[in-house]
């Protein structure tokens, strides 16, 4: 039992799991384009993610404690290490263009974690509102908008419907993490439950949602994708609604951060009936 905590506790902290959720969303992305399932641009966003949140959240640490890492933050930075070599393995498959629009969203993921603000003291990641907003767009980025551009599509209404839904619903998927952190977060730094409050976090949160319900009926006439999103729609309020700030070690980390995975997962079941 410890040796399998130990692993999960590994699995959560070396961003495996949140790369797994945006490995589904790409995925969930070719089956709405039905697009080809594309290998090297895959490999590319997930090793990208585990490389990318890695250095968010452990660069700081490790400058200031280098000569006195833990065992298990050596290890992630092995892990962070090798999965960087793979990243740059799968970069070289993918085409010119594709990292071209790639540029935007990895420096936005390198500003979120290097202060460059106020006497270089801030970083985006420190901005009151701006955190939620960078991680959406990044994530909606990568998961709509390249895996469309690296295929050649030209970008439509429906894309752009798309893109502004995976943008709302990543917002929606990171409130309980920000409701989690109100007891943790900087005075200075004003995220949205701080704001408003943690119940009217959670209305906007259903208010957002509905909106990505609107929007999955205005962008997509696939009668197969519907059920799918329905499920996914209601387990990710039921899991907003029962957010709190005491809250489960593993409640958002592992349980919230799993529902892009399950909505994938829902998709290929109702794509072969």
């Amino acid at each position: 039992m410890r040796f399998f905590k130990l692993l999960i506790d590994f699995y959560l902290n070396a961003s495996i799991h949140v790369a797994f959720s945006v490995y589904a969303f790409l995925r969930i992305t070719e089956l709405y384009f039905e697009l080809p399932y594309n290998k090297n641009l895959n490999y590319f966003i997930f090793f990208g993610t585990i490389s990318g949140y890695n250095f968010v959240k452990y660069a700081g640490v490790a400058k200031l404690h280098h000569r006195s890492l833990t065992k298990d933050l050596k290890i992630i930075q092995v892990f962070s290490f090798f999965c960087f070599l793979a990243l740059l393995f799968y970069a070289s498959q993918i085409s010119l263009k594709t990292h071209y629009f790639t540029m935007p969203f990895t420096l936005l993921t390198v500003l979120y974690a290097v202060p460059f603000l106020s006497g270089f003291e801030k970083n985006l990641r420190a901005v009151s509102y701006l955190k939620i907003i960078v991680v959406a767009f990044v994530w909606a980025g990568f998961t709509v908008l390249i895996p469309l551009i690296e295929v050649g599509k030209e970008i439509s209404l429906e894309i752009v419907l798309s893109l502004v839904q995976r943008f709302v619903i990543v917002v929606v998927l990171i409130l309980p993490f920000d409701i989690r952190d109100v007891k943790y977060d900087a005075i200075s730094l004003q995220t949205i439950p701080k704001k408003i409050g943690v119940q009217k976090t959670k209305k906007l949160g259903l208010m957002l949602m509905i909106f990505s319900l609107v929007l999955e009926y205005v962008h997509t006439s696939n009668v197969i994708v519907k059920t799918p999103f329905m499920i996914f729609f209601f387990l990710l309020i039921v899991l907003l609604m029962r957010a709190k700030t005491y809250q489960s070690k593993y409640f958002s980390s592992f349980w919230v951060e799993l529902l892009p995975i399950v909505w994938w997962l829902l998709l290929l079941g109702f794509d072969n009936f």
